[in-house]
């Protein structure tokens, strides 16, 4: 008896050959997601070449990087980034602090975000600045002072270094040679 082949069992060939085909449509989708992430994203970075070029040569807080990590991220300086939302259109602006991470700024608009991030560097080159002055504050001039102080001694310092050390060579060597005088005279009395 010839046995039929039952076509209500499915084919487990087609089924793979169906999860498969799925599977190449949603990493195409998934590549063609990323490829639109990473041109906003450097989209932006030129955006803001104008704004780092401005920044003196002195100040080396900013550099505006792009790493393709998941999420992708631009980085406009060690604690700044900025990464795509989950619609892959809207820029969201975020700084690490000791606190947690803060949301600065968020937005679709490629000029709102280029104004958000250029407001950040100069708030950043501010905070910057305040700590530098805090640093030549009273503390920071007597520190100075300090150490003009220790300029002037070091010259005294120095050569009362040197006669100390001369002093006690010459003594060291007398020491030795009234020792071996010592003996000599000793030996020849016969004690030894």
């Amino acid at each position: 008896m010839e046995q039929s082949r039952d076509v209500s069992v499915p084919s487990l060939r087609e089924a793979l050959r169906r999860a498969r085909a799925e599977s190449a449509e949603r990493s195409g989708v998934l590549v063609e997601l990323r490829t639109v992430e990473l041109a906003r994203l450097d989209l932006l970075k030129e955006k803001l070449e104008p704004v780092f070029a401005q920044v003196p040569d002195e100040v080396d807080l900013f550099d505006a990087a792009i790493l393709p990590g998941d999420p992708a991220r631009l980085f406009v300086d060690v604690l700044g980034f900025v990464e795509m939302g989950r619609d892959k259109r809207t820029y969201r602006f975020f700084q690490d602090s000791r606190y947690g991470r803060k949301l600065i700024a968020e937005t679709d608009s490629l000029p709102g975000m280029t104004q958000a991030i250029t407001d950040y560097v100069a708030r950043r080159m501010v905070e910057r600045e305040k700590a530098l002055i805090s640093d030549i504050g009273p503390q920071a001039a007597t520190v100075a002072e300090t150490y003009a102080s220790d300029a002037e001694e070091t010259p005294r310092k120095v050569k009362g270094g040197v006669s100390s050390l001369l002093l006690m060579l010459i003594l060291g060597i007398g020491v030795a040679l009234l020792s071996f005088w010592g003996a000599g005279v000793l030996w020849d009395a016969g004690i030894r």
